[in-house]
């Protein structure tokens, strides 16, 4: 597949090396972008990786740079998807330890932080180490500073663990992010069982053949209001959407249980 680099990754970039300099060591567009083809409700995934820490001053300036370059979610006057940027510093151990700790994340859902000045902090979490381990599987590289960058290694256990200490805070805060939280669960689901990645609507298609009527066709309700952008209204399957994460949550604990 040929892959088109979305505007926002190319102006990204350009930040990034205008506030990185030497310190970049390489960046790469992954995500939907490079795999299935980006979706109408697709963010722009970047992933970077730096030779030393970042100082404050430089994460303001990505910060407040990535602001303007961003579209703002769910919608945009503009026209522009909402990007996520995230930067590890290369060959740290603590990215290939779990969980990976993430230097840098810009992502739409900190935006009003941003604005009033609070950027997040230098953290360590279960889904950078899922996230690195995906883009492991398909990147496109946009620059290296090095002949042979390679991405880090994350070990199948370590996926396995993220994917459950993961699970019970994403079945929590389904509430408002309900079409979000399926198909993430489906994915987690397809990765418990095949250990590999896929995308949100290949993963709720075989999540759906797996799952008694009623749960499949909220799947594919979920699956469709993200490949063609329809609104959905999940107020009146409240009910049918516990039932449903509840079953997947039990297949996905099962399969981690069983590795």
């Amino acid at each position: 597949m040929t892959v088109a680099i979305p505007s926002e990754a190319s102006q990204a970039l350009q930040l990034l090396q205008r506030s990185l300099l030497n310190n970049l060591h390489s960046v790469y567009l992954h995500g939907s972008a490079v795999t299935q083809g980006l979706r109408p409700r697709s963010d722009v995934d970047v992933l970077a990786f730096v030779h030393q820490p970042l100082s404050t001053e430089t994460r303001q300036r990505l910060a407040y740079g990535l602001l303007q370059i961003s579209g703002h979610y769910p919608t945009d006057k503009a026209g522009r998807r909402p990007l996520e940027v995230m930067i590890f510093v290369a060959d740290d151990p603590s990215v290939t330890h779990y969980p990976a700790r993430c230097e840098f994340i810009y992502g739409e859902w900190l935006r009003a932080d941003i604005e009033n000045g609070d950027l997040e902090e230098t953290s360590a979490d279960p889904e950078y180490t899922l996230i690195l381990a995906q883009a492991k599987q398909a990147v496109l590289p946009l620059y290296t500073a090095t002949n042979a960058p390679q991405l880090p290694t994350i070990p199948d256990a370590d996926v396995q663990q993220a994917i459950s200490d993961l699970l019970p805070s994403l079945v929590a805060s389904a509430e408002g992010d309900e079409r979000n939280v399926l198909l993430t669960l489906a994915r987690m689901w397809y990765t418990a069982c095949t250990g590999e990645f896929t995308s949100k609507d290949h993963a709720a298609t075989w999540a759906a053949e797996r799952v008694e009527a009623e749960h499949a066709e909220l799947l594919r309700y979920a699956r469709d209001g993200y490949v063609n952008r329809i609104d959905e209204d999940w107020a009146a399957k409240s009910e049918l959407l516990r039932h449903t994460m509840s079953i997947m949550k039990k297949h996905i604990q099962q399969l981690l249980q069983n590795t």
